[in-house]
């Protein structure tokens, strides 16, 4: 049985997505006069804002609210308070989703009886060699480990997971273990996610709900967003006592780590240094393996080199923005009950 829902579309200077993505969500095959969409945006300045007033004046069920902070976790609580239905589900701008993408995760949330589910987040490969390479740089499981919302599953069982892309969620959820941490730039919904699951809430993943994802593909882009992300997730430490990390977010910063230390034998003791050089070796054929073999599943050769960068990239980001964060973390101390911004590196603190 359909039921009132509200999603929260959280936006900044998206001219080129928010209209296609709007037109995807109203496309669902879900009963508009249950919708209540609403955008909260960034105040951009491009024509974001002019867009979707466009589209609330053609939807009764669109609505635009004013987001003057500018990030992601202030964006969704304001979302949150400024609706009613039991059902939130939360849409991301720079994605499309399928016709049955709405129906399938709200009649899943009480079908699972879970407290907030997801879908399989398909990367969409542009038209380039290099966009193609971004792709499959943020969906393979070299780059992104055991993340299935990103690389997607075997079969369409629903499985229960730590973590989904977005987001659909009972609103007594919120009620429960309170609101989005505002404190946390990026990695809020991961820090969310894992206060639900302290308490035995439920994270589902149905793998028939899709959506796709289009990257922002500079390279620039992507090693700022890599970096950003490992950076919050250990500097979140300050402000929150919330245990976040797996294998897969320690790995990266072990890894580099290792590289600093064979560095440092090598001008200390070079015969340890060899033996520690091994494994960099190893990872450099890994990488080079991986990318030859899905360079050629695409019958794309002169995509293995920029696949083994984006990997490296992927890697070797994550493992230095981990380390970055997690030090400053350690030396500037818990600061659970207040948030300096000021301290934070203007590099990590804007949106890439």
């Amino acid at each position: 049985m359909p039921r009132p829902l509200a999603i929260i579309i959280p936006c900044r200077n998206e001219e080129r997505y928010i209209g296609r993505c709007l037109d995807s969500v109203l496309a669902n095959d879900y009963d508009h006069r249950l919708l209540d969409i609403v955008v909260v945006d960034g105040m951009s300045t491009d024509r974001t804002r002019e867009i979707v007033a466009e589209y609330a004046r053609k939807y009764p069920c669109v609505r635009l609210l004013d987001n003057p902070d500018k990030i992601k976790p202030t964006a969704l609580n304001l979302g949150i308070a400024n609706t009613s239905a039991d059902v939130v589900m939360r849409i991301d701008a720079h994605s499309l989703y399928d016709t049955q993408y709405i129906p399938i995760l709200v009649e899943g949330l009480y079908k699972h009886d879970c407290d907030n589910i997801g879908g399989i987040r398909e990367t969409e490969p542009g038209d380039t060699v290099w966009s193609r390479a971004i792709a499959h740089a943020i969906s393979h499981p070299f780059s992104v480990g055991n993340a299935l919302y990103r690389t997607g599953v075997t079969g369409d069982e629903p499985r229960e997971v730590d973590t989904v892309f977005c987001g659909c969620y009972r609103r007594r959820v919120f009620e429960r273990i309170g609101l989005f941490n505002e404190k946390l730039i990026r990695t809020q919904d991961r820090e969310f996610n894992e206060r639900l699951r302290a308490i035995g809430g439920k994270i589902i993943l149905v793998p028939q709900a899709r959506c796709s994802y289009f990257p922002r593909t500079p390279w620039s882009t992507y090693c700022k967003w890599n970096y950003q992300g490992s950076y919050w997730l250990y500097y979140a430490s300050r402000f929150t006592d919330t245990k976040m990390k797996s294998w897969r977010n320690l790995l990266p910063a072990g890894f580099v780590l290792w590289h600093i230390l064979a560095l440092i034998m090598a001008f200390t003791a070079p015969v340890l240094a060899a033996v520690m050089a091994a494994p960099i070796v190893f990872y450099w054929m890994l990488n080079a393996f991986v990318s030859v073999k899905t360079a050629m599943a695409e019958n794309a050769w002169t995509m293995a080199p920029a696949l083994m960068l984006l990997f490296a990239t992927t890697h070797y980001g994550y493992g230095l923005g981990a380390l970055h964060g997690g030090l400053a973390a350690l030396w500037q101390g818990k600061d659970v009950a207040n948030c300096s911004p000021e301290r934070i590196p203007e590099f990590v603190r804007k949106a890439a």
